[in-house]
């Protein structure tokens, strides 16, 4: 039987491995295509796969099985569960891979593509900048084809130039910029606030109007301190939460 194959990744030193490790390959199960595999590879092949060893790569695992995302049977090996929910909770401890997890396992369709002006409220975001592209998406349950959020990114030029719209239907534009376009991401700063969901939310998510939503603002940097996309993203409020963990050092 042929295995799944994950996503490889750099790992960062300064976070738990397990972490790291996890998160990554829940991004890949959650934007596998549909016909993939749904048989992992056995734990030892996985730890040489992301370079860890097997107790990290089977702390890994357990993170995942207790999400429901993957099921393990004495003999018969480790299995992705085809039907398992993609709204869980994810725990942020400031990996990169993390909100590609976060992000990742919703089908999405892509509304509008093209250039617009930049946005009043994130020209300091883009100095000199008279243009950026814009793409907006809707994302659903897999499910239920229920709606659960809409997404609007703001991406610099030169980088939007490597962007296939038609990948942004299966992944999330952190994944796209960083392992399609292949532009190296510094850092990534969130900012989650509690709003009422405006008219054109409230139709596109399905909900009462002014019913409570997250407003997610997502800034990304690239390795020369410059932005090169800003996320704006709506969640219903009754399908998303988010934790954030600090860490002591």
């Amino acid at each position: 039987m042929t295995s799944f194959a994950p996503d490889s990744i750099v790992l960062n030193r300064k976070l738990p491995l397990w972490y790291q490790v996890s998160q990554s390959l829940r991004a890949s199960i959650l934007g596998r295509p549909a016909d993939a595999p749904l048989r992992l590879p056995t734990e030892e092949r996985l730890a040489v796969h992301y370079g860890v060893s097997v107790l990290t790569m089977r702390q890994a695992l357990k993170e995942l099985e207790d999400e429901g995302l993957i099921s393990r049977h004495r003999r018969r090996g480790t299995f992705i569960e085809p039907d398992a929910r993609r709204g869980a909770p994810v725990r942020l401890l400031g990996s990169v891979d993390a909100i590609v997890a976060q992000q990742s396992g919703m089908a999405a369709e892509l509304l509008a593509h093209g250039p617009v002006p930049v946005p009043t409220e994130f020209a300091e975001h883009f100095a000199g900048e008279s243009e950026v592209m814009a793409y907006h998406r809707l994302r659903s349950d897999e499910q239920t084809g229920e709606p659960t959020n809409h997404a609007r990114n703001y991406v610099r030029a030169e980088a939007a130039a490597g962007v296939d719209p038609g990948d942004l239907e299966r992944w999330p534009m952190t994944k796209v910029l960083r392992d399609v376009v292949g532009v190296e991401i510094a850092r990534i700063t969130d900012t989650v606030q509690a709003r009422l969901a405006d008219p054109e939310t409230a139709r596109l998510l399905n909900v009462p109007l002014l019913s409570p939503i997250l407003h997610y603002t997502g800034v990304t940097y690239g390795t020369d301190g410059r932005v090169l996309d800003v996320a704006v993203i709506h969640y219903r409020g009754d399908r998303f939460s988010f934790t954030v963990t600090l860490e002591a050092t």
